[in-house]
């Protein structure tokens, strides 16, 4: 079952997508877009994660510029856009967007008070910015292009965090992964896991890059994560 929550900030409102669970009481996930919007595929993966006993919440980060933004990465003039919009994309008000979802996300009904926050791509990022910006309680980036230019955060990092990277991503280099692994490592409650020969957004549903095996893997460790620190 799937809704719209509108989000109130002081910039003004954004819509989210919503799927629902079976259960009456559940904790939530926040999805965070790839640089396509809220579009099929994160919806697709909403609905996975309302499949595994989560409401889940997809925020649409692009409302300043073009709400309801909805990209095709297959379509060259789409995927012309997509970096475009990535280009001029505020980090900083994206992260205030989403403490106001997972704000919104505790008083939901039917939550739990438990919420987790996972992204991809740009929503990697995203989702480890705010895993030190926010106070949601547990973390799931994957492959999130520039996070090696922000590892300064890494200290104001206190909740649970686990990142998945892709071993061969064009837009995250052997230096930068190395970087991320060593700023993260020893990190209490966090994880870090590289995945070998996989491209950039190995884990989206039906990507030119998916590698079912590696995206399961990564997906089995997330929900194992997720329900380490959200179960209670």
């Amino acid at each position: 079952m799937s809704e719209q929550l509108s989000i109130h900030t002081p910039d003004g409102d954004f819509n989210c997508y919503v799927a629902r669970p079976a259960a009456a009481v559940a904790p939530v996930i926040v999805i965070i877009q790839e640089i396509f919007g809220v579009n099929a595929g994160i919806r697709s993966i909403a609905d996975g994660y309302a499949a595994k006993g989560y409401i889940a919440i997809a925020p649409d980060l692009f409302w300043r510029a073009e709400p309801g933004l909805e990209l095709d990465a297959t379509k060259p003039a789409d995927l012309t856009k997509a970096f475009a919009m990535y280009g001029s994309y505020d980090a900083a008000k994206g992260v205030q967007d989403i403490a106001a979802t997972v704000t919104a996300a505790r008083l939901l009904p039917g939550a739990s008070g438990k919420v987790g926050v996972t992204g991809y791509c740009l929503g990697g990022l995203l989702t480890f910015l705010s895993a030190a910006g926010t106070d949601a309680d547990a973390f799931v980036a994957y492959y999130g292009g520039g996070t090696d230019q922000h590892l300064d955060r890494v200290a104001s990092i206190k909740r649970p965090l686990l990142y998945h990277l892709a071993g061969a991503d064009a837009y995250i280099g052997p230096d930068a992964q190395q970087a991320i692994r060593a700023s993260l490592a020893g990190k209490p409650d966090t994880e870090v896991h590289v995945y070998p020969g996989c491209e950039h957004a190995f884990a989206r549903p039906g990507g030119e890059h998916a590698d079912v095996a590696a995206a399961t893997l990564a997906n089995a460790r997330t929900d194992a994560f997720f329900q380490r620190h959200l179960a209670n």
